[in-house]
């Protein structure tokens, strides 16, 4: 995780449901950590695990706006070949 107390930071206010606020704590605690550390460190994670997911999903539905798609028949038919070269490398030479 990148070193944060450099970076620029914003102030957020957050309504959470008081049982995770306190797994937070106990977290922090246990690692002597401010609970600040330990949630930036699940929002990172979250960012870099489905976030990232969601953010790819997002470009690719821009790529597809904008145009830049191949329609569902040229990509299977690319997928075909390629399982057909895989097989013929498969099989055993007479």
């Amino acid at each position: 995780m990148p070193d944060d107390s450099r970076l620029p930071s914003t102030h957020v206010t957050l309504r959470l449901p008081a049982d995770l606020v306190e797994q937070f704590d106990r977290i922090a605690t246990a690692m002597d950590r401010p609970r600040s550390w330990v949630m930036l460190r699940a929002l990172r994670q979250y960012l870099e695990a489905e976030g990232a997911e969601i953010a790819e999903d997002i470009e690719s539905l821009a790529q597809l706006d904008r145009g830049e798609g191949k329609p569902f028949e040229t990509i299977f038919a690319e997928a075909e070949q390629i399982i057909k070269q895989a097989e013929k490398k498969k099989r055993p030479r007479k």
